[in-house]
């Protein structure tokens, strides 16, 4: 008797074999659960813990993009990355893609990137300058840069059609809410919704000192930013910015190694710039805990409220002095004093006033996210600033960092790991004594988990905001 056995099959029989022989065994992924409405997303946060469907469910991650990006405030741009009239930067909100570009009348537009037409997307590079219009690579409809239609070709075909009355007429359409708050760029996609004051109120202070640092009082972005790919869900790389327990433990093998070999050497003073900034990293749990954190509502938070791991850097000649010259000794000191770690601007970017930093973590998959390490000038202030900035940022956020892939392998663990069965929850609740409210500003010991709680607190608010 003759057996017939298809391609298809006999390459997955032979793919089988191959992968029994080397020992391989594919990778299993946890059953998939249907959800849409509030009560099911509520059901996946409780007091302290998460369900590991916040992090590994294609569904949940639909959902987030869906929802949670399209309620909150979400960080977009610098001015200065499009300074003149036509200049326009290309990033995305959630899964929409957007064009950050500024009007011939100064004002700066987020607009989404695809054609009224077709749908076409209209701009693909980065960064440019498109002169006095958009102009669509498929059928050449053309749009003023603040998005209005300008011109479409054979428009006489349109005549006694239904285009006139549509939306589509109007030209790209801009998102719900853009807000220029001292240079960063924040936009809301839905139409309606909380109010950039409401969402953000006093967390606004961390971008006020990062920019107050500058004699100048504004700040300009410093080159295209470094970016990697990170194998996990965004949410993990969020959460670990103002996780104070981890740095002694997973950087024991890179700012471990370093500050072993500097003791071997005699700790000789005066200490260089990369000492000075990998060093505190293994610091004790003491000093997290000392650091503090404070929390707000809506996600918000930071760590380093007493101090933190840029305290101690070295006085840059000439500062102070600059900065004397622009506010008086007096504030130029309150803001040196301030020396806050990392601050969460919920949902997904950190910034890092005392080196100008800004972290921006862009979710492409439930296991997939990009990430955005900016650097900024102070205007006015001494360039040794910058170079220190830059040195922090290639030591520590660079794809061949020192510290950074430390971070990464992780994420990728913790990402693979919750693929278990094992157990279906997450911990949070390091600190928890009882019942929180999120609703007002909390101090707090530097080694809690409550700022991750406060993130999940906002993420259950702006996901089921507009749910049935």
């Amino acid at each position: 008797m003759q057996i017939c056995v298809s391609r298809a099959k006999s390459e997955r029989l032979v793919l089988k074999l191959r992968e029994a022989r080397a020992g391989v065994t594919a990778t299993r992924q946890p059953k998939a659960r249907r959800r849409g409405g509030a009560a099911d997303i509520r059901a996946l946060v409780h007091a302290g813990q998460v369900h590991r469907d916040v992090y590994t469910s294609a569904e949940v991650y639909r959902l987030e993009m869906q929802h949670l990006f399209r309620n909150a405030w979400v960080f977009v741009g610098h001015e200065s990355q499009t300074a003149q009239p036509g200049d326009y930067y290309t990033t995305q909100i959630g899964d929409q893609p957007v064009i950050q570009v500024r009007h011939s009348d100064g004002e700066i537009h987020v607009l989404h990137n695809r054609c009224p037409h077709k749908g076409t997307k209209i701009a693909i590079d980065r960064e440019g300058n498109t002169g006095k219009f958009f102009r669509c690579p498929y059928h050449a409809w053309s749009f003023k840069t603040d998005g209005c239609l300008l011109a479409i070709p054979l428009a006489k075909g349109y005549d006694n059609t239904a285009l006139n009355e549509s939306e589509n007429a109007k030209g790209m359409k801009a998102v719900g809410a853009v807000r220029n708050y001292r240079g960063f760029i924040f936009a809301r996609v839905a139409e309606e919704g909380i109010s950039f004051e409401a969402y953000f109120g006093d967390s606004l202070s961390s971008i006020d000192n990062m920019v107050d640092r500058a004699p100048a009082g504004r700040l300009e972005v410093a080159g295209p930013p470094l970016r990697y790919m990170h194998k996990c869900n965004w949410k993990m790389l969020v959460e670990n910015q103002t996780d104070t327990c981890h740095p002694m433990v997973a950087h024991e093998s890179s700012a471990g190694t370093a500050v072993k070999i500097w003791e071997e050497m005699g700790n000789p003073e005066p200490r260089p710039a990369a000492m000075q900034i990998i060093a505190p990293f293994m610091s004790p749990y003491e000093f997290f805990e000392d650091m503090g954190i404070r929390t707000w509502p809506n996600g918000h938070g930071h760590t380093g409220v007493n101090m933190s791991i840029h305290s101690d850097y070295d006085a840059i000649p000439g500062y102070f002095e600059a900065l004397t010259e622009a506010y008086g000794a007096a504030r130029a000191k309150e803001i040196l004093d301030e020396n806050r770690h990392n601050t969460v601007y919920f949902p997904n970017i950190m910034v890092k006033g005392p080196i100008q930093q800004l972290r921006n973590f862009i979710p492409l998959g439930p296991d997939k996210t990009l990430v955005e390490s900016y650097i900024y000038r102070l205007v006015g202030a001494p360039d040794e600033l910058l170079a220190r900035t830059a040195m922090y940022n290639r030591m520590i956020n660079a794809p061949t960092s020192i510290v950074g892939h430390d971070d990464l392998e992780m994420y990728e663990r913790a990402q693979e790991g919750m693929m278990s069965d094992g157990l279906e929850w997450v911990d949070i609740q390091r600190l928890r004594t009882g019942p929180e409210d999120f609703s007002a500003e909390a101090i707090e010991n530097g080694t809690t988990e409550r700022q991750m709680r406060n993130q999940f607190d906002a993420w259950l608010t702006f996901m089921t905001a507009d749910m049935q």
